[in-house]
């Protein structure tokens, strides 16, 4: 059984599949994507908590950094849809057990003030790359993130003909862990820099990502939150994709993509339906499953299946999380002398020293358990929508790997017992959580990710790490990193391509722009060259 011919088929419903549909569909093509969960939005979720109706979940994603300065955010005009963001003022706070704590803020002279009471050395430090990376921000890196990306020898020569473009160069050479340790001097100062602005995100061993923390020290973005709950991002983007015309079946599986005289021309379903195209696919899951899972190795070299099976996930991106439902909201001792951690945003719990780094990373490879540390946040602080009158919603993340004890399937049996320990890691910096003012309490394991989310395999959120080459015009591998594959009519569009991953919906804005030329559609919207841009610095 065949169903009748769309522009383009999309695999999957993240948020950059949806993305890249609703810049397509505004173009006028006829298109559908499909996804194998009830429920699109990939990580962009929110759940009812069943066993107490109207308190909201954020399982997923939940921290979202300037997607209201994004460009899609805008040409999509996700407001008229009913999506709409809060960036709290104390945007971080890091606990010690001492009572103290390090705090970022929107406001950059509050964040310099808080540093200054560990380091005056460090709080101007702050200052310096805070102002002296600003620029390399906007006129570089941001412009970066929003373009297809250059093969590196090209980004080097056109960078080496700036000053800006040379110093980030030059900073790009260390690792973040080298960056952090020469500039600046503070055991806490060093430990938060590392946890906020990097361990979250990118290896920080890794040569070749030194930038990475001034150019977050220097964004005038902090975290932000989506009101209502990560999933109504992803409801705005559907409405406007089914505003334009644009399809989203849910609940399916795919049985294989599809080719005709070596072109992708649709894909056939696990029930033996299929769905035919005479424009494009194009897949936002991972590179395992879309070259080896769903592509008939006929249609495939043992080059391009060697590269597909070689991505490599990220050993320190899987994560645990503990989401409580209580009477009233976390109250945090720290809080005592310092009434204004009551607003504080997200709260780093367990991080004390520099050195827990290492100890962190150890654990990792040899798949046990780290002493803990965790971030985490109550979003019903602020918006009520997301719990019903009386009750507050919370959770705490903690990196935590995979392969437990060697063997994911460990996770089975230690994820409830886990939870307890890491209940009590935080009560002991919010002793109000326990007791009668606790209701109800889950947990989830970086295999329930994987399991809910498969494009995340090892539990990565960030769907690949950015070692073994796999960045830029590499990312996933070289042949297929600039969102065209080997195989014609088939494209990438997820965290696996340029930039990666978090929701920052530039993977799926970029790959539009690349289909939509392809397909010699007239751009609604303004696309981005970054070579083109650097060439006018």
């Amino acid at each position: 059984m065949a169903t009748g011919a769309y522009d383009g088929i999309i695999l999957g419903t993240g948020h950059n599949a949806l993305i890249l549909q609703a810049y397509l569909s505004r173009c006028g093509l006829k298109t559908i994507s499909l996804d194998r969960a009830e429920t699109p939005g990939g990580g962009l979720s929110t759940i009812e908590n069943p066993r107490l109706p109207g308190v909201r979940h954020n399982p997923h994603s939940f921290f979202h950094r300037a997607v209201t300065a994004s460009p899609w955010y805008r040409d999509l005009e996700l407001e008229s849809h009913g999506a709409r963001y809060i960036e709290p003022e104390l945007n971080v706070a890091m606990l010690l057990r001492d009572g103290r704590s390090l705090q970022w803020w929107t406001d950059l002279e509050r964040t310099i003030e808080s540093f200054a009471q560990f380091s005056k050395r460090d709080a101007e430090r702050l200052r310096h790359w805070s102002e002296s990376f600003r620029p390399i921000v906007e006129q570089i890196l941001i412009p970066e993130a929003q373009a297809p990306p250059l093969p590196a020898i090209r980004r080097e020569q056109l960078l080496q003909r700036t000053d800006l473009g040379r110093r980030l160069l030059e900073i790009q050479k260390l690792s973040p862990l080298e960056f952090v340790t020469r500039e600046f001097e503070h055991d806490a100062v060093r430990a938060g820099l590392l946890f906020f602005n990097g361990l979250r995100e990118v290896d920080l061993r890794l040569k070749g990502f030194g930038h990475v923390i001034p150019a977050l020290l220097a964004s005038p973005h902090k975290a932000q939150m989506c009101v209502g709950g990560s999933r109504q991002l992803a409801t705005a983007l559907i409405a406007d994709i089914e505003q334009h015309g644009g399809s989203i079946r849910s609940g399916v599986s795919l049985d294989r993509i599809l080719t005709h005289n070596s072109e992708a021309c649709g894909v056939q379903l696990e029930n033996g339906e299929q769905i035919r195209t005479h424009g494009f696919v194009a897949s936002s899951l991972n590179p395992q499953q879309t070259f080896l899972d769903l592509l008939p190795e006929t249609e495939t070299s043992e080059k391009l299946r060697q590269q597909a099976h070689g991505f490599q996930y990220n050993l320190l991106a899987p994560l645990f999380g503990l989401h409580i439902t209580t009477k009233n909201p976390p109250r945090y001792t720290a809080a005592d002398n310092r009434p204004e951690l009551e607003q504080a945003f997200m709260c780093i719990i367990g991080l004390e020293s520099f050195n827990q780094f290492h100890q962190i990373v150890a654990a990792h490879e040899r798949g046990d358990l780290p002493p803990t540390v965790a971030w985490g946040t109550t979003p019903t602080r602020f918006d009520s929508t997301q719990a019903s009158e009386g009750r507050h919603s919370s959770f705490m993340w903690e990196k935590l790997p995979y392969h437990l004890h060697g063997n994911a399937q460990n996770w089975k049996e230690h994820r409830d017992r886990h939870a307890v320990r890491l209940l009590k890691a935080w009560a002991s910096h919010a002793p109000n959580i326990e007791g009668e003012n606790l209701l109800d309490h889950f947990s989830l394991s970086p295999l329930d990710t994987e399991i809910t989310l498969p494009n995340m395999a090892e539990g990565d959120l960030l769907i690949g790490s950015f070692a073994n080459g796999q960045i830029g015009a590499d990312r996933p591998f070289t042949g297929a990193g600039r969102y065209r594959t080997p195989v014609q009519g088939l494209y990438l569009c997820g965290g696996s391509t340029h930039p990666g991953g978090n929701i920052t919906g530039l993977c799926g804005f970029n790959a539009a722009g690349v289909i939509a030329s392809d397909l010699g559609k007239p751009l609604w919207w303004r696309p981005r060259n970054f070579e083109a841009y650097l060439a006018d610095m």
